[in-house]
């Protein structure tokens, strides 16, 4: 009896062990071919696991790494260049110029570089006006970069300069605009660029937009800083620069702003020539 029990206990520990190896044992290969860059193999089982970010419980909403800019309430994250944008039922609006008594951009305290970002946004209703006097607003990464809003809805104007636009670059692959009053939504991925240390331009900056759920800018270079009716240029700047909301001297509204710093392993990785 006393040897059956010793048995039952040796062979206990074994499956024991052999469990506790298993369980620390990552899934993957250690055999595989190597990946160009030549760092990590085909599955391989050191490759550090992505890091978890809680999404949010609504759809549109900042997932749990977000940097909120405008949560309906507060202001705290911007700064006007003239007076404050008022803030009626969960939505910020821009102001009559002959309120604010000239062009009063809202620009973000915070500076960013590579990011991900959420806004919504309603063109007035009912529209009295026609092309860019129309709804007219503008997103500006680092202070540069726009990405066009317009009433797009039934307002003819020129290509690169409606809605969803690389302004006065890339017209949108699509009008996804929705009717003036409706409120709309913008999904947007921006590279910044990068510049050698001698000020000279390495790679430009890339954007990818959705405008409404629907692509309307596939990574898309953009030719430098934005300038009305002339073709941009790049000029060396800083790694982050705040983020800029346009006042076009239009009463376009904005609500759930939000931003996602990303990191540079987040930039699409290109491959040499050789593929290696």
């Amino acid at each position: 009896m006393k040897t059956c029990l010793m048995a039952s206990v040796a062979t206990a520990m074994t499956l024991m062990a052999t469990g506790s190896v298993a369980a620390q044992e990552k899934p993957g290969f250690k055999d595989t071919p190597m990946l160009p860059g030549g760092q990590w193999r085909v599955h391989d089982a050191d490759r550090p696991a992505p890091v978890v970010v809680a999404p949010a419980a609504t759809p549109g909403g900042p997932p749990a790494d977000a940097v909120v800019l405008f949560d309906g309430r507060s202001l705290d994250a911007w700064k006007p260049d003239r007076i404050a944008w008022p803030i009626a039922d969960g939505a910020l609006t821009i102001p009559s110029r002959a309120k604010s008594g000239g062009e009063n951009n809202l620009v973000s305290k915070q500076s960013f570089g590579d990011v991900q970002m959420h806004l919504e946004f309603r063109s007035p209703n009912p529209p009295t006006k026609t092309s860019q006097d129309r709804g007219n607003s503008g997103i500006w990464f680092m202070q540069r970069y726009e990405l066009q809003i317009l009433d797009g809805s039934q307002n003819p104007t020129y290509a690169d300069g409606t809605v969803g636009a690389v302004y006065g670059w890339k017209p949108p692959l699509v009008n996804a605009s929705r009717r003036p009053g409706e409120w709309q939504t913008y999904d947007i991925v921006f590279e910044r660029p990068r510049f050698a240390a001698d000020g000279s331009l390495v790679r430009p900056a890339y954007v990818t937009a959705l405008l409404n759920g629907v692509l309307v800018q596939n990574h898309q270079a953009m030719l430098g800083t934005t300038i009305w009716r002339q073709v941009a240029s790049y000029k060396a700047h800083a790694d982050a620069a705040p983020i800029q909301l346009q006042d076009h001297d239009s009463p376009v509204s904005f609500r759930n702003i939000w931003v996602r710093p990303l990191p540079e392993a987040a930039i699409a990785q290109d491959l040499k020539k050789d593929g290696k």
